[in-house]
């Protein structure tokens, strides 16, 4: 199904300004089809020159002085508060002029155009009539509203006062003051008209009131009837808590700006929204559509109040570990076997990496984490704790991502694990480069990896030499290569049999929490060539 911006773009001759003007107005036409019991249907004039489909290349007269060669439906919106007259989708038809006789009309003369006498075309009445759009002085387009009469009855004072609204909103975007210029488009969330309606006169006065509206006025705290009081005022008096309020309330409420706004009383909190109605250039009256939200933004609040407790918690926890790296350091101090200060110091450096994976996570609203970060200072933290005469400045290429929290953690451990193990036995004592790449599967094509590194499915010799399958395509994976040019790796190495403590918790959290798989390598020309291979979807069951 192509878009309204596609449609625009493929059959007619408007700007990018214009465009801009037609998503306005059809993020916020609801309103109007609620108001008119009506289906709308959005036509905008094809491209000049353009040839409508259903007009096989015959010969046509040649269209009247102010006439387009045809027209094509861009936008349908059906209402919520009457049946619709439309049950198929009529997006993207192209109709030549003469089909619609009504649209011709509203855009040769530039006004509204209301049908008399009923359409039975579809075997129900239907009532049509066309409505202009325009941007200013320029025509954009035309709205056909279509009313389904099957279920005609008595109006009530709601529905009359509905389609007067849906009248004078009708004229205004005619006149090209609807959707108000300047004004942000609509919010998804705004209220809506079976949420509650009142309608003002030009003096802000309620001059209508939906019952929904009443009640919840009744729940804020106003138990008279709205009909005859200034809104605006009664809204600031029940509202009214000693604390300073909005100086514009008054104003928006009423009805002489546009604007959306949140009250609060008696535990209620109504959302309100003010849509001055302007025809002839003279505001004439106001609509104020309400809802209650109370539900809505206590359960927001439940939500931050839950986000801000769980980084407070991590916050906490941050501090706890530092302090036990920091009791584990001074222990290290007082030590005189040298055994027993490494072994603290170790144990200092994984505390480390774990706190810093909580303290990103006490900044962020969920439990999301841009890895990145925490790499780059695992990788500092490395290279600090290396010895001085090794020169070596660990680096990263690639990127690891948004990871969750699971993921993050047992990773940020390994990878101080891998970095550390590179430092003290393949570039102890001498001169070297040891980089961390990072490459992610399954969201489009992988990156080239700098350097020539290779990865799984992409080993010398082609995917049959790598000692594991690739990736699948619509897998998303985290591959990690920690690399040093070093002494390289012993040739009886097996890291299931080491008696490494740090190989250990390599192999136990990439395979055994994790679900990943993990590979030593010797490099051609010399060093040391770890791969680490997660899936970030899921867990998978550890490798036997």
């Amino acid at each position: 199904m192509p878009t309204l911006s596609d449609l625009v773009r493929d059959h007619t001759d408007l700007t990018d300004e214009d465009l801009e003007w037609l998503h306005a107005l059809v993020s916020d036409w609801q309103l109007l089809a609620d108001l008119s019991f009506a289906d709308l249907l959005l036509w905008v004039p094809l491209a000049s020159g353009g040839a409508p489909p259903d007009d096989p290349g015959r010969p046509r007269p040649a269209p009247a002085k102010g006439a387009v060669p045809g027209w094509v439906a861009i936008a349908q919106m059906r209402p919520t508060t009457g049946p619709t007259a439309y049950p198929k989708d009529l997006v993207g038809r192209v109709v030549r002029t003469g089909r619609r006789g009504l649209i011709d009309v509203a855009w040769r003369e530039k006004r509204i155009v209301r049908e008399g006498d009923p359409e039975w075309g579809s075997g129900i009445p239907v009532r049509e009539e066309s409505i202009p759009v325009r941007r200013g002085s320029k025509m954009l387009g035309v709205i056909q509203r279509s009313t389904n009469l099957s279920s005609a009855r008595t109006p009530s004072r709601l529905e009359l006062t509905y389609l007067q609204s849906a009248s004078d909103l009708a004229q205004m975007i005619s006149d090209g003051r609807f959707p108000v210029p300047g004004e942000e488009p609509n919010l998804v969330r705004s209220p809506r008209v079976g949420d509650g309606l009142v309608r003002l006169d030009r003096a802000g006065r309620v001059t209508y009131a939906s019952p929904n509206a009443q009640s919840a006025y009744r729940r804020l705290g106003f138990a008279a009837d709205l009909v005859g009081e200034p809104l605006g005022e009664i809204t600031a008096a029940v509202t009214d808590t000693g604390e300073p309020q909005e100086e514009a309330l008054s104003v928006v409420l009423s009805g002489r700006a546009p604007r959306e706004v949140e009250v609060e009383a008696h535990g209620t909190i109504l959302q309100l929204r003010t849509i001055p109605l302007v025809v002839g250039g003279n505001r004439i009256a106001a609509i104020v559509l309400c809802r209650d939200v109370t539900e809505l933004r206590w359960r927001d609040r439940e939500l931050m109040t839950k986000d801000a407790t769980i980084r407070e918690i991590h916050h906490r926890v941050k501090n706890n570990l530092q302090t036990v790296a920091a009791l584990l350091r001074l222990q290290a101090r007082r030590l005189q076997v040298p055994e027993g200060r490494a072994a603290l110091d170790e144990a200092v450096r994984r505390v480390g990496s774990i706190a810093i994976v909580h303290e990103t996570l006490s900044h962020t609203p969920d439990e999301l984490i841009d890895f990145d970060d925490i790499a780059d200072r695992v990788i500092m933290m490395a290279g600090e704790v290396s010895a001085a005469e090794t020169q070596v400045e660990p680096k990263r290429t690639g990127s690891f991502g948004v990871l969750p929290a699971e993921i993050a953690t047992p990773l940020a451990m390994a990878l101080t694990e891998l970095l550390q193990n590179a430092l003290e036995h393949g570039l102890a004592d001498r001169y070297g480069t040891l980089e961390v790449v990072a490459v992610r599967y399954g969201e489009g094509p992988p990156d080239r990896i700098a350097g020539g590194v290779q990865v799984w499915g992409d080993w010398p010799g082609g995917a049959d030499a790598s000692p594991h399958p690739g990736p699948e395509a619509d897998e998303r994976r985290l591959v990690v290569v920690v690399l040093d040019d070093g002494v390289g790796l012993p040739e009886d190495f097996d890291v299931e049999s080491s008696d490494s403590l740090g190989l250990q918790i390599v192999r136990t959290l990439i395979v055994g929490e994790l679900g990943g798989r993990l590979e030593f390598r010797r490099r051609d020309g010399g060093g040391t060539e770890v791969v680490v291979d997660v899936p970030l979807d899921h867990h998978r069951p550890p490798l036997r």
